[in-house]
């Protein structure tokens, strides 16, 4: 049985990583941060989660893009230009003789607070920075049993409450919505819109096959996946219709195909919605969604970016 998309083949190498804190590395049991950080007080920071995969780091630019748009939005400093924080990167993945297989978690926070309190000007210093890489692989039988999915009340919020466009720190609505689905024994939350339309899972983005069309839901309460648009990118490359619209839980369980995307797992196909197969209860992936897999697979080797050697 799986417990979510997230779920990984555990590695020993991990235990002996180093950590990049502020461009230094640490061993793994020697990487933190102060009890007085933002990210720690408020969760006021942005993150990203990328993949190394034979000697390059998959889309990043578009994972760049995406964390100093955030860092923009919410009026942070990151304190490194893209060059510097992706040397700082590269050197942390060359310091742990890393390869391929590896899932990188990239953080930013507003830095350290010289009281724990909410408002940004009691910040001191610079933007705190934690690169954490470690050998992750998702378990194979997830792509053969699939996950099941469960509806929770916790709804996906405007831009009013808190855009969803921001990757941020601060991920409580999806926490309160993977926690309802766990008691409910799923794998994992499908979270609906403030109308009751399907918007995304509390972790992944959320697509459906229904008689050879893709759907997923508009962006507009959804984060700006990286996987999810790359999806979308390549369905349309090979004249598969791809749709971007609402769509309510029935429109779900009638599917043929479902799926969900990430940047950890690539596309892990759904099995069950609320307690209904998805299509017949043949084998998984479905044929679509396999395909889908394969595009989206090449993309990504011809998105590599080397791990670079710093300049001389």
């Amino acid at each position: 049985m799986t417990t979510g998309t997230h779920e990984y083949i555990d590695d020993p190498r991990n235990a002996g990583i180093l950590v990049s804190v502020n461009g230094e590395l640490v061993p793994r049991d020697k990487a933190v941060v102060s009890v007085f950080d933002s990210g720690f007080v408020l969760g006021d920071g942005v993150w990203e989660g990328l993949r190394l995969k034979d000697g390059g780091v998959a889309f990043l630019d578009a994972h760049l893009d995406r964390l100093y748009e955030g860092a923009k939005a919410i009026d942070m400093e990151i304190g490194l230009s893209r060059d510097a924080l992706s040397e700082q990167l590269f050197a942390c993945l060359r310091a742990n003789a890393m390869h391929d297989g590896v899932h990188i978690r990239l953080m930013v926070t507003r830095g350290v607070k010289r009281t724990p309190y909410q408002d940004p000007r009691v910040t001191i210093g610079p933007a705190t920075i934690v690169i954490i890489p470690e050998y992750k692989a998702p378990k194979p039988d997830l792509q053969e049993s699939g996950i099941r999915l469960f509806t929770v009340h916790v709804r996906r919020t405007g831009p009013a409450e808190q855009d969803q466009k921001l990757n941020s720190h601060s991920k409580l609505n999806c926490i309160l919505a993977c926690i309802q689905a766990t008691k409910a024994g799923a794998d994992e939350a499908l979270m609906l819109d403030p109308a009751g339309f399907v918007a995304t899972c509390n972790s992944t983005h959320f697509f459906i096959v229904r008689r050879g069309e893709l759907w997923t839901s508009p962006p507009d309460y959804c984060l700006g996946g990286i996987t999810r648009g790359n999806i979308l990118s390549v369905a349309r490359e090979a004249d598969i219709p791809a749709l971007e619209k609402r769509f309510s839980l029935t429109d779900v369980y009638g599917a043929d195909e479902a799926f969900v995307t990430g940047t950890f797992a690539g596309t892990v196909p759904v099995a069950s919605v609320d307690g209904r197969t998805i299509g017949n209860g043949g084998a998984l992936p479905g044929p679509l969604t396999t395909r889908l897999a394969a595009l989206y697979k090449a993309l990504a080797a011809r998105s590599l970016a080397p791990i670079a050697e710093p300049a001389r």
